[in-house]
């Protein structure tokens, strides 16, 4: 079945290499201690069809036809709680615990994507207060 083999092995649920450290191949698996899927399986790359109505609509008004650079952004864990890396402030973006979490991999791949986008559009956000210290104009 495409998207649920790995390694050989069967994927039973999206939880499966949550915390399988053996087998970890390349330095950034090993840095952040989980398997990055997609180098292993092409399918689980973005499905369309399961994008949140967030990401359609940021899509139309950005005037793009794909996730482009949300791309290679999963659902990852965080000291064992599901989270989302943002590489501008380098930190994890832990999903809240009153968000559930389905058990297919790409709907929590959708959410983790909204969830990044959401942080880094908001005031809360670190890159917000660095520019309002160290805006010129």
């Amino acid at each position: 079945m495409a998207g649920r083999e790995y390694q050989n092995s069967n994927i039973k649920d999206a939880d499966q290499f949550r915390g399988d450290r053996a087998g970890l191949d390349s330095e950034r698996e090993k840095e952040i201690g989980q398997h990055i899927g997609y180098r292993y399986d092409v399918n689980l790359l973005p499905d369309y069809d399961h994008l949140t109505p967030f990401l359609k609509s940021y899509i139309e008004v950005m005037g793009w036809s794909d996730l482009n650079w949300l791309e290679d952004v999963h659902l990852g864990y965080e000291e064992g709680q599901p989270a989302v890396f943002d590489r501008n402030v380098n930190g994890w973006v832990r999903v809240p615990d009153s968000i559930k979490l389905p058990n297919n991999q790409q709907e929590r791949d959708m959410i983790a994507r909204e969830l990044l986008v959401k942080f880094q559009m908001s005031d809360s956000h670190p890159l917000v207060t660095l520019r309002k210290a160290y805006m010129k104009f």
